[in-house]
């Protein structure tokens, strides 16, 4: 789909939550199982230091998976993200309990997905966001493709588009030249 700059900024401007769907974004929608069934991940560091930054900015993160984790919990509590949402393959509904529950307009809300079952919140979210190795019908659905692939920047780069529209990305920049 694709928006004007100006329209994508204006867009920015206005969420106070970014969710993120986490397998395919968070990671490369890689799982690797142990012999004893337990399962890892694998996140980028790069993206944890933009969700931090996202935080300290006044921005809520939350996360919206269609399968529990042990490995995704641990990691959103690393991130200090209180909100993890684990419920299952119907994003639909756990989006609308979520608004709901929150107290929050769709249009607030930025959404990064990259299969088929994020289609539902891509298209009720204020900005709707994909990596560049989402399905082609999520890429055709997003506001905005990230030039990165899940797990390896897509994150961060939708993370630092949000925050220059704010106006916050000069001023974290500033803090590290320090």
């Amino acid at each position: 789909m694709g928006l004007t700059p100006p329209d994508l900024a204006a867009r920015a401007r206005r969420l106070r939550l970014l969710l993120f769907d986490v397998d395919g974004v968070l990671t490369d929608a890689s799982v690797v199982v142990s012999g004893g069934g337990r399962e890892s991940k694998t996140f980028s560091i790069r993206d944890g230091a933009a969700i931090v930054w996202a935080k300290q900015s006044g921005l809520d993160i939350g996360l919206l998976s269609g399968r529990a984790s042990e490995a995704t919990t641990s990691r959103a509590a690393e991130l200090g993200i209180d909100l993890v949402i684990q419920d299952g393959p119907n994003k639909r509904e756990a989006f609308a309990k979520l608004l709901a529950d929150r107290h929050i307009e769709a249009e607030h809300v930025g959404y990064m997905g990259d299969d088929l079952v994020d289609l539902p919140v891509l298209a009720r979210a204020g900005l709707a966001a994909a990596p560049a190795d989402a399905v082609p019908e999520v890429a055709a659905e997003a506001d905005w493709v990230s030039t990165q692939p899940g797990g390896r920047g897509a994150v961060r780069e939708f993370i630092e588009l949000v925050l220059k529209a704010r106006g916050a990305w000069e001023p974290i920049v500033a803090r590290h030249r320090d």
